[in-house]
């Protein structure tokens, strides 16, 4: 009895632990798991997310490699052993990784191999943060701690009493080099392997210096050891370098890297870390991830929500890649992945938009927006390097998804006022995407003609997804002719994108309400499935993408029957069972799996189609149920554990919904001034935007039960609208919401109150 009573009382502690409201947070950075979403594998992910080792959007990052070389699953949370320390540059492990070295403590005799230096480690003496990684590895009983700069780090191994302590530098296969500099304390070296998308003439340069004396020092490449040896370029090469350490002394590394050259490597290496101890440089990072969390401050969530949030936001803000470097005259300065050359300019790398255009970008042009102009400019450097925008870039371009979505991010960034970059160039790219197929299914548009002559692209022509292509093409229209409008474009083209952005409509099934196939003839594909994932959509069915109509939910819900027609399809979504056709693929891809366990009908959550779907109640005049259904995504589908996403997080999208989402509004249309709301989230957070000003968001009595909106008040006056504005958010002030546990079902159900439509924008 006195055992089950103290059972009881510790996890009534424990619960307790996770209902406690935190009433300030005061280290945001302390809050992030970097473990949120590790527990992943090819046929399930929870994230498919590695502990980046980092600062916001730095170019290199480091993680703990537990997989072999070449594995995109690099670290897995169930793996028992690690591998070594490895430079990453990987954005998806569907995608890869290039420009990688690894460094691997070990002890006793030399181990080199992958698998024979490996050791055993545990995750209870595992310290996973932003701007700091330690973890004990029990082989060679050394300690090694890792802390970030932009395009350098420190690393330090703490070892025991030995004359056999080693450090082993792996410069991967696919043909690297290595060099030792005894004299110097230092190994330079250089891998090009890679995933694709890279010029012929593609190296990462990287420079190693050490803080103690070499005893030992030999090459190898693949399975040789060439004692004595200071040099080598083959396949695959390393580096084995030797000391005699006492018990608990610290070797300390900094290395930093170049896509440029070594001694652009040198440079950056005495720019970034200089002759800063391991403890300042670990203080800096610390601070820069505190000053870009803490941008968004939250007061009064439980533990778990406080966890979650400053866990998906230090998501957020690793990708893009700064693809770019500072030269001896502090000029930015990249190395092209598209043409080899070294230009001036900035440049950003490993972002798919088919995911990020949605909701990552459009939080930049809010919260970043100096952020943004340089990735415009990169996205015009881009274009003049390569002559196409990129659709799916790591680091050049990568054929990977649909869509054209670069116009989404351009758009929405000029229509948000954000300048410095030069737009007539962009549009001029723009425009190219729209005539053209390119050289790649996934840069310019794929079945173009048929699209720009019939208004969709055909089921039966050999152009896979082209539903979801005529879909996105549709929306990219609408966001073209915005930006045509805005730079006075003749009326010719403004007409041209105006009709295309209607494009939608052609796939529209009336008998099922839902978006369909269509063959080149003019007839619906069939027989139809709307169950059947992929073939004529992406990573989805018809029910995921019918809602892909971003620009014209008025248009889409007239199409189907008018308001309560539109709500009664929105409610089907959830009210379905489960059940998929996963013939396209031939096996069930792990998107269909993920939607199946989530248990909440056919809504895929863990894939990017349908995230925007839930707030759609607020274009027809029932807010309450984009309320509910929020909050039951995050309190169901995120936890800042290992398992902690529901599918895929990609480039911080998945995390940048739930961001949104606790600010309690979502920007459901880029290309449009408008966020839509849903739920707060938290009863206080507080937006500081780029020049200082402060959105204080309120909401008094925000519980778990008290989710719903009762009403709405902006800077003190009654507010009715069902949205907000992305210039009264720049503005600053107070938006205060009265929640209440039950739903307000006369509040926002007037289309006066409803988010911008293209509809409604005619009548």
């Amino acid at each position: 009895m006195k055992k089950v009573g103290l059972l009881a009382a510790a996890l009534f502690c424990l619960q307790g632990a996770y209902s406690q409201t935190v009433e300030k947070v005061t280290s945001p950075a302390d809050w992030v798991n970097t473990l949120m979403g590790t527990d992943s594998k090819v046929s399930l992910s929870n994230g498919n997310t590695y502990p980046a080792i980092a600062l916001p959007w730095g170019m290199n990052f480091w993680m703990p490699q537990t997989n072999t070389m070449g594995n995109g699953w690099a670290y897995q949370y169930t793996a028992d052993k690690i591998r070594g320390f490895k430079q990453t540059h990987q954005p998806s492990p569907w995608i890869n990784d290039y420009g990688q070295f690894a460094i691997m403590p070990v002890t006793g005799t030399v181990k080199f191999d992958q698998n024979k230096r490996a050791s055993w480690f545990s995750h209870k003496s595992e310290v996973a943060k932003p701007y700091y990684y330690s973890v004990y590895l029990a082989d060679p009983d050394v300690t090694t701690e890792i802390t970030p700069t932009e395009r350098a780090a420190q690393l330090r191994f703490t070892f025991p009493q030995t004359d056999s302590a080693f450090i082993v530098v792996d410069a991967f296969d696919k043909g690297s080099y290595i060099k030792i500099i005894p004299a110097e304390k230092k190994i330079i070296g250089y891998t090009t392997k890679n995933s694709g998308g890279v010029p012929a003439n593609f190296k990462n340069y990287f420079v190693i210096t050490f803080d103690k004396p070499f005893t030992v020092a030999d090459t190898w490449h693949d399975s040789v050891l060439v004692k004595g040896q200071l040099e080598l370029q083959a396949n695959h090469t390393g580096a084995v370098v030797g000391f005699k350490t006492s018990k608990g002394e610290k070797v300390g590394i900094k290395t930093a890297s170049s896509f440029i050259s070594f001694e652009q490597a040198e440079l950056n290496l005495q720019r970034e870390i200089g002759q800063d101890s391991f403890d300042a440089t670990c203080q800096k990072a610390k601070d820069t991830w505190n000053k870009e969390l803490g941008r968004l401050a939250v007061e009064g969530g439980t533990v778990d929500q406080v966890r979650t949030f400053y866990s998906s936001l230090y998501r957020v803000l690793l990708f893009p890649r700064k693809f770019y470097e500072y030269n001896n005259k502090n000029e930015v300065v990249h190395y092209s992945p598209f043409n080899g050359e070294v230009l001036p300019g900035y440049m950003f790398t490993d972002n798919g938009f088919w995911d990020t255009f949605r909701a990552v970008h459009p939080f930049f042009t809010l919260m970043y927006p100096s952020l943004s102009a340089k990735i415009m400019e990169g996205l015009a450097n881009t274009y003049k390097e390569s002559g196409w925008l990129p659709e799916w870039a790591s680091p050049g371009h990568r054929d990977c998804m649909v869509g054209s979505n670069s116009a989404s991010l351009i758009a929405d960034a000029y229509l948000k006022g954000i300048r410095g970059y030069d737009i007539n160039t962009l549009y001029q790219a723009i425009l190219k995407n729209t005539e053209n197929e390119g050289p790649l299914s996934s840069v310019g548009r794929l079945g173009v003609k048929y699209y720009n002559t019939l208004g969709y692209v055909p089921y039966d022509v050999n152009v896979n997804e082209n539903a979801a292509r005529t879909l996105e093409y549709a929306y990219d229209d609408f966001t073209i002719l915005q930006l045509a409008k805005a730079l006075n474009r003749p009326k010719k083209e403004i007409a041209l994108f105006e009709k295309r952005s209607q494009n939608y409509r052609n796939l529209f099934d009336p008998e099922t309400k839902l978006m369909r196939g269509k063959n080149k003839d003019g007839k619906f594909q069939a027989p139809f499935n709307p169950f059947k994932w992929g073939d004529a959509f992406t990573e989805g069915n018809s029910w995921h993408y019918t809602w892909s109509v971003f620009h014209d939910i008025q248009g889409l819900s007239d199409l189907m029957g008018g308001r309560e027609a539109f709500v009664g399809m929105l409610d089907s979504v959830f009210n379905m069972p489960p059940i998929f056709d996963e013939s396209y693929y031939g096996t069930v891809i792990h998107e269909i799996r993920e939607m199946q366990i989530m248990n909440m009908g056919q809504y895929a959550h863990g894939n990017q189609p349908i995230q925007h779907m839930i707030y759609l109640y607020n274009y027809a005049g029932q807010p309450w149920k984009t309320q509910y259904w929020i909050r039951q995504v995050m309190n169901k589908l995120y936890h800042a554990t290992p398992d902690g996403y529901c599918g895929d997080e990609d480039n911080g999208q998945t995390s940048a919904w739930y961001v949104f989402s606790a600010m309690g509004f979502y920007p459901v249309c880029p290309g449009t001034p408008q966020y839509v709301f849903g739920t707060p989230l938290f009863p206080k957070l507080t937006m500081t935007l780029e020049d200082g000003k402060k959105m204080v968001i309120n909401a008094p009595g925000n519980s778990e039960q008290n989710l719903y909106v009762q009403s709405a008040s902006l800077n003190g006056q009654p507010y009715a609208k069902n949205w907000i504005s992305h210039q009264d958010l720049q503005k600053g002030g107070a938006l205060e919401f009265r929640m209440g546990a039950n739903p307000e079902k006369t509040r926002g159900t007037d289309p006066s109150a409803y988010p911008y439509s293209y509809s409604n924008s005619k009548k």
